[in-house]
């Protein structure tokens, strides 16, 4: 079997930035599951594993357009510090929810003044080309269920997020 729309595959993967600096791995955990064709992983990546079989290594390296995209100096703003009465203690590097017109996003403070707080929208990796390494792990039917939803579910019939 092939990967191709429709399949729910698994990967054993690390990811790096052009460093060389590991960013995230699925070692010493679960291969990671997701319906190809679907959205679920980065565009650079779902192409490069199209097509791939089980078992097979895959090193990708995926250009930030392909990826979560280029840096936007528009998605970056500031905020008064009276709007984020009641949010808590906030320093720069911390994490927010804001609700926008597309629905929620994480956004991180990069800034603060005794006035206003900068926050960045931009995706943490964007601008990044990422570097990717894959094992396929296996490849299935996804159930009518999966492909209703859009991602695949754990094994235990159920959604897993």
């Amino acid at each position: 079997m092939v990967i191709e729309q429709g399949k729910v595959v698994s990967i054993d993967y690390t990811l790096k930035n052009s460093n060389g600096e590991v960013l995230d791995s699925s070692e010493g955990r679960e291969p990671l599951p997701y319906l190809h064709g679907a959205g679920n992983i980065i565009p650079g990546l779902e192409a490069a594993l199209d097509g791939k079989s089980a078992g097979d290594q895959v090193n990708a390296v995926i250009e930030p357009e392909q990826a979560y995209g280029l840096r936007d100096d528009n998605q970056i703003g500031k905020v008064a510090r009276t709007d984020l009465a009641g949010v808590g203690e906030i320093s720069v590097g911390t994490q927010l929810q804001a609700q926008t017109p597309e629905g929620p996003r994480v956004v991180v403070v990069t800034a603060m003044d005794e006035e206003s707080v900068t926050i960045d929208a931009n995706h943490p990796l964007a601008g990044e080309t990422l570097h990717f390494d894959v094992k396929v792990s296996d490849i299935r039917e996804a159930t009518p269920e999966e492909l209703e939803h859009g991602h695949a579910h754990d094994g235990s019939g159920g959604c897993s997020h």
